[in-house]
């Protein structure tokens, strides 16, 4: 495995830039919450409570309209999380964590797209990789990803996690279709692409996630970009 891997695919934006994007973001969480919270308690009071009797034809759309609103309530929260990633303001947990024991946890939950008979498998080193990082806000960001990469392929196929250490001190974590894993680790890195209908915004927050823990995140050139993904982490020193 070559050490080009480990870059970044692009500059990252100035300081000032990601104070600035947080500071909007807050606002926006601030103006958005009273609106959202006001519309969805009226929803609930006429699913509740109303005179005369809705029809159910009403009331299936007040149904409708009260899990968009609900939606939304949780928009806003991914917002708001963005945000509080970017100022600063959310203190992550430093616990001891095995990755790879993680990795596996987070993909024997997920089923994306397993109706149209797309697979995930996990491969490699099963256990050794030790990080001290949040594993709440891990596993969330890997099971995004994850789902992410499954919505994404075409066919039928298995799609495999594949976990190396890269040395002593990182861990790569490849996840790409069966015949890809490879490429994926000889590959140059390209930008991951976070917008993906249907996800909210988990990718972004997994990116920051992975980011706060001295991580990237990347799709390799090549290989199908939006098929596959390159995570590599930092490793806390093994006890002896």
């Amino acid at each position: 495995m070559t050490n080009r891997n480990t870059s970044t695919a692009h500059d990252p934006p100035s300081s000032t830039a990601v104070e600035q994007f947080a500071q909007l973001l807050s606002l926006a969480v601030h103006e958005l919450r009273t609106p959202a919270s006001v519309v969805g308690g009226y929803l609930r009071m006429l699913q509740r409570d109303s005179d005369p009797p809705l029809a159910d034809r009403q009331r299936r759309m007040i149904d409708e309209a009260d899990k968009s609103c609900a939606r939304l309530v949780a928009l806003i929260a991914e917002l708001s999380e963005v945000s509080r990633l970017d100022s600063g303001v959310t203190t992550l947990v430093r616990e001891p964590v095995d990755l790879f024991l993680l990795v596996e946890d987070v993909a024997n939950g997920v089923h994306e797209s397993s109706e149209r008979g797309v697979k995930l498998e996990v491969r490699g080193e099963a256990s050794g990789a030790p990080l001290a990082g949040d594993s709440a806000r891990l596993l969330a960001a890997f099971d995004a990803v994850f789902r992410a990469i499954l919505r994404e392929q075409p066919a039928a196929c298995t799609v495999i996690v594949d976990r190396r250490r890269s040395d002593a001190n990182s861990a790569v974590i490849v996840v790409a279709p069966n015949d890809r894993v490879q490429a994926a680790y000889e590959s140059t890195p390209g930008p991951f692409d976070e917008k993906r209908g249907g996800l909210g915004l988990a990718l972004p927050i997994a990116r920051r996630v992975i980011e706060r823990h001295d991580g990237r995140i990347w799709s390799p050139r090549g290989v199908e970009d939006r098929r596959a993904a390159v995570i590599s982490l930092p490793l806390s020193e093994l006890k002896r």
